[in-house]
């Protein structure tokens, strides 16, 4: 057993232990997550985490699963949602880890659901651990061939922690994704980085602090304040022309820190929305890792991609 894979093995255990000791919100007669109905798994602030710790562990078996509803490459977009949504996950996750939530609830929704794992080995459980510029490489690749294959002209990108903030962002500015890319919703994003506090945070709230040095890659140095990666994208403005932004961000936060962060100031013809979790659902305390199971989050998400249809979001979604 390497390194890597004793870690992984820790991490799904230690967060299952986390998870198991929240209340649960589950019973027969409540419709489950991934299903697409809304649940009360908002009211619990533990939930999200259990949730992505079950996932993380199933990851484990097969680092390179897409999670439910994402990938089916026969999907042609449909005139109510003629993009298809391009997930990017967050740093030391994985596509199914992070996105098991989320994805069938867009893919219900009517939407193409498309999730890349990048910036670590075929088979590393832990990715999102490269250089930010060369991650976005492979997401530029990846946007591609969504387009090539869906025949779409443009995505919309949505991604969680550095998926939903410093890389999406780099693909923007300096991948030619600007012209490929309608809307980048960033959930809990890195935008502007974090304290060097917020990714041992990340790291103890993972349970691979000792082995953090070792393992965590460029990417963590890339997300931390004052980086290179920060001052080359954040000179002359947060957006591009041409694409729309909506963050949506938790006060509970303890990995991108502080929080505020997280938000971004509208550019020319780059119009921004900055959404807080709990101003939909105060009793919502989802932290950096749960919000990525929060049906608060997904309603928000749905919103930004189809404003038309945009429901007022509340504690149940």
């Amino acid at each position: 057993m390497n390194l890597r894979h004793a870690a992984a093995v820790l991490v799904g255990s230690a967060l299952i232990a986390v998870g198991a000791a929240a209340p649960s919100s589950s019973s027969p007669s409540t419709p489950s997550v991934a299903s697409g109905s809304a649940d009360t798994s908002a009211l619990f602030p533990n939930s999200g985490l259990a949730q992505f710790a079950a996932a993380f562990t199933r990851s484990q078996a097969a680092p390179e699963m897409a999670p439910p509803g994402a990938n089916d490459w026969a999907c042609r977009p449909s005139a109510a949602h003629p993009r298809p949504v391009v997930l990017i996950h967050g740093t030391w996750a994985n596509a199914h880890a992070n996105w098991s939530g989320l994805s069938p609830v867009l893919k219900k929704a009517g939407y193409c659901v498309y999730a890349l794992n990048f910036g670590a080995p075929v088979g590393d459980v832990f990715k999102a651990r490269g250089h930010v510029p060369e991650s976005a490489k492979e997401v530029a690749t990846f946007v591609d061939k969504v387009l090539d294959t869906t025949g779409a002209q443009q995505v919309d990108l949505v991604g969680h922690s550095q998926g939903g903030g410093l890389l999406p962002r780099w693909y923007l500015k300096f991948e030619g994704g600007a012209a490929k890319t309608h809307r980048l919703v960033g959930v809990a994003p890195s935008n502007h980085g974090t304290t060097a506090s917020g990714m041992a945070s990340l790291a103890k709230s993972l349970r691979v602090l000792d082995t953090t040095a070792r393992m965590a890659g460029p990417a963590a140095k890339d997300q931390t304040v004052g980086s290179d990666v920060n001052t080359r994208l954040d000179a002359g403005g947060d957006t591009v022309p041409g694409v729309r932004y909506t963050t949506v961000v938790t006060r509970t936060d303890e990995v991108v820190t502080p929080y505020r962060q997280q938000y971004l100031v509208a550019g020319p013809d780059a119009p921004v929305d900055n959404l807080t979790l709990q101003d939909a659902c105060p009793t919502d305390l989802s932290a950096h890792l749960g919000i990525a199971y929060s049906p608060v989050m997904y309603r928000l998400v749905l919103n930004a991609l189809d404003p038309e249809g945009a429901r007022t979001a509340t504690c149940l979604g």
